[in-house]
């Protein structure tokens, strides 16, 4: 009889030299990155943008991914380790009970939402000298890429895990010392990213909704936070002790909400 389930055991590094490793999850990041990168410069062309301005907006990117994850996660979900070890939060390492590499484990999504919209602000003022709006329309092609690779590393990691299947369907994460099947959130999420990424890459090059500035960053936090939230029903809580919010919701889906409406309003607003 073949099992319905996948035993889950994948060591998270890929080697490791002296205390450095590198794991499948900064992997994932690399890979996001230079995608989005690849992907934006198709954009620029197109747009007739000029491609010097390009490095820049990167260098915009990664680092207000990373600040704006990592001080989310600790802002949303575990605010006293940020007031207690605030340098444990800013850099990779972990400084007690032993100094040692970590990299940055613990990224919320919600917090880089908040961090590239900062960053692009900036970036709009001071060197693309066009609205707000244009830009974040044609990032969210690049970002909802990007999302795949992220909740992949978080398979290859074990983390992030969903509820039990109850059955004989799903992932036994063996690293957890587990022996049933849960159900493979991060799979979920990562194929309704794929399916967010492929419309927005139809939106873009195929019709003229991106002439309406808003309309894709309202496409995007419509389809991209709509599956953030209904995934949710499938993870594990993701704080010790619990969650629960109005009518059982958790934080993640409190917090895609008002994305969502958001979303709805860049969509079908009036257009000056």
């Amino acid at each position: 009889m073949i099992a319905n389930y996948i035993d889950w055991n994948p060591s998270p590094e890929i080697f490791k030299i002296g205390p450095l490793s590198i794991r499948y999850y900064s992997l994932m990041f690399v890979i996001a990155f230079m995608l989005g990168l690849h992907l934006m410069k198709k954009i620029f062309i197109n747009d007739r943008i000029p491609v010097e301005k390009l490095d820049s907006m990167f260098i915009y990117v990664v680092v207000s991914t990373i600040i704006g994850a990592r001080l989310g996660h600790f802002l949303f979900y575990d605010p006293a380790f940020l007031f207690e070890k605030p340098l444990e939060v800013i850099l990779p390492f972990r400084f007690s009970p032993k100094f040692e590499f970590t990299g940055f484990a613990g990224l919320a999504s919600h917090g880089a939402t908040i961090g590239i919209i900062i960053a692009m602000y900036i970036y709009s003022k001071k060197i693309l000298k066009k609205p707000l709006l244009y830009i974040l329309d044609r990032i969210t092609v690049p970002v909802a890429a990007g999302a795949i690779f992220v909740r992949i590393g978080n398979l290859m990691n074990s983390e992030i895990i969903g509820k039990p299947t109850n059955s004989d369907y799903g992932f036994v994460f063996r690293k957890l010392g587990e022996d049933f099947p849960r159900h493979p959130a991060q799979l979920y999420e990562s194929l309704g990213y794929l399916a967010t990424f492929i419309v927005l890459w139809y939106v873009y090059w195929k019709t003229d909704k991106k002439q309406r500035l808003g309309y894709m960053l309202g496409l995007f936090f419509v389809m991209l936070w709509s599956v953030r939230f209904f995934v949710e029903f499938f993870k594990e809580k993701q704080v010790a002790g619990g969650e629960n919010w109005i009518l059982g919701l958790n934080t993640g889906q409190v917090l895609s909400i008002p994305l969502i409406i958001v979303g709805f309003y860049f969509m079908y607003r009036k257009q000056k």
